[in-house]
């Protein structure tokens, strides 16, 4: 695609956020149908829509065979997680918006469900036990949450950058719509890396208390809506084979969909929207090699769209609209530990990514003797990315690792890799940051388009032999650049005006 401006780009981005969020059913269902509506009953037989179930959870434990299907009624909402079946394709039936998928239990905006902590400051306590809250998001979108991550050392919180100075909510939240989630209910020394202190296991049976600043007031007044983004994810895949996921709204999750295993084969996710995905804790781990450096942390945070970890075969992630993913939109990604994993056909076609830390990540790291891993025949094509690094996922501490397409700097062994006809447009950091340790595991890039602030960085490819490739500048001369660096003489380059490197100022 040849675009001239950030005009034209925001114009192109509008027509196909438009065109996926009205995306025709077209699953073919070989096996037996099943229907859920918000009006169903879980004691019918799910075999019409005048029968249709009524919750994720009888979706979840029916014996479904391969070849089935399982439809959801437009315009309607459901609450929790899918636990995906073998061959199962999953989708939308009747007129309407697209079914949706909220991992939160409830609407938060409910005064009951809050009680006065401490007034005088404005917190509030969530009545209720609940998993980790990776962010609460106020009015669909209009505000959300900065969440505060203490340390866990030798049996309570303490302050990331003073581990001499105890955590206190009352003092800590300093700025109104904060959270803190205090969990610390079963601990564990496993995941310590060289110490041997206990820290809190972070799973999904690990319930806590919420507290949230509000300085307007009880929040369930203050908001007419207010999600949290819960542990669980919507889709739970596993190591289920031949999964079809396709034209589902997936919002409020650790996760949108997430599959692992040695291969998962056969996952297709298309025509979806997904957002406000992740932030939730992955572990405590007794120091942190994320965090500033010289400074002590002990807490990882995750969440993607769309991820693999592990091997695959046959995975796309096609015409969905991914945004505000506390890491990356779509993702296949492994570290080997001596095990052998093979990444291959692997397709991301014409998807709109916006407002994540990542667009596109993906990474082979070889660990502990693998020599023999491999990504291979992975094509990333005809995606449009925007704002990498401005979504909400950037209250993280490691701010400078945002990027488009992510590749970090592992060994990353590839063949037959194509990155082609994408736009990459708006970046805080880099805009790619492609390594790999033989020039042969590089992506062959072409017609793609770069749109970005002068001044602003252009990101890394290249190989690691030694040293890691220069970041290379996004100037006058980018375009000399991409053909020379990234041999990619065809490119298109545009230039954002005055002002940040996002698309959209918001």
């Amino acid at each position: 695609m040849i675009i001239h401006s950030i005009e034209e780009i925001k114009e192109f981005a509008a027509t196909r956020r438009a065109e996926i969020r009205t995306a025709r059913d077209n699953l073919i269902i070989a096996g037996k149908t099943y229907y859920v509506s918000a009006d169903g009953n879980d004691k019918n037989d799910g075999r019409s829509p005048e029968s249709a179930w009524k919750t994720l959870e009888k979706v979840s434990a029916a014996e479904l065979l391969p070849g089935d299907g399982v439809l959801f009624q437009r315009g309607d909402l459901f609450r929790g997680m899918v636990v995906a079946k073998p061959g199962v394709s999953y989708g939308a039936y009747g007129e309407g918006e697209k079914p949706r998928i909220y991992g939160g239990p409830c609407d938060f905006a409910n005064p009951e469900l809050w009680i006065p902590y401490d007034p005088s400051r404005g917190i509030w306590k969530y009545r209720d036990k609940i998993t980790d809250c990776g962010t609460l998001v106020f009015n669909h979108g209009e505000a959300h949450s900065r969440k505060l991550i203490p340390s866990y050392r030798h049996g309570k919180f303490v302050c990331r950058d003073n581990e001499e100075q105890d955590f206190d909510v009352r003092t800590e939240m300093t700025l109104d719509l904060d959270i803190f989630c205090h969990y610390d209910a079963n601990l564990t020394t496993t995941p310590s890396k060289g110490e041997d202190f206990p820290v809190p296991v972070m799973d999904k049976q690990c319930y806590g208390d919420l507290y949230l600043r509000c300085d307007k007031g009880n929040p369930g007044e203050v908001f007419d809506s207010i999600e949290a983004i819960t542990w669980l994810p919507a889709f739970y895949v596993r190591r289920s084979d031949n999964v079809r996921i396709d034209n589902i709204c997936i919002k409020y999750a650790k996760f949108g969909v997430s599959a692992a295993g040695v291969s998962v084969r056969g996952l297709k996710v298309t025509n979806c929207e997904i957002g406000w995905i992740g932030g939730n804790i992955q572990n405590y781990l007794g120091l942190d090699p994320n965090y500033i450096p010289g400074k002590r942390g002990s807490v990882t945070r995750y969440g993607n769209g769309v991820e693999i970890y592990g091997g695959c075969d046959d995975y796309e992630v096609s015409n969905c609209y991914i945004y505000q993913s506390y890491d990356a939109g779509i993702t296949h990604q492994i570290s080997t530990r001596g095990n052998k994993y093979e990444l291959k056909n692997i397709l991301y076609r014409d998807n709109l990514i916006e407002n994540c830390v990542y667009s596109i990540e993906y990474f082979l790291e070889k660990e502990n003797g693998d020599t023999e891993s491999l990504i291979k025949n992975c094509k990333i094509c005809g995606n449009v990315m925007l704002d990498s690094g401005y979504g909400w996922g950037q209250q993280r501490h490691n701010v400078n690792t945002p990027a488009h397409i992510k590749g970090w700097s592992y060994e990353n062994t590839a063949k037959d890799f194509e990155i082609t006809d994408n736009v990459f447009a708006g970046a805080a950091y880099r805009m790619i940051h492609i390594v790999a340790k033989e020039e042969e595991s590089l992506p062959t890039m072409r017609k793609n388009t770069y749109a970005q602030k002068i001044g602003f960085t252009l990101g890394q490819y290249g190989v690691n032999h030694d040293v890691e490739p220069p970041i290379l500048p996004f100037d006058e001369n980018a375009k000399d650049v991409i053909a020379t660096a990234l041999c990619e003489p065809d490119a298109n380059i545009v230039v954002i005006p005055d002002g940040d490197a996002r698309v959209f100022n918001t």
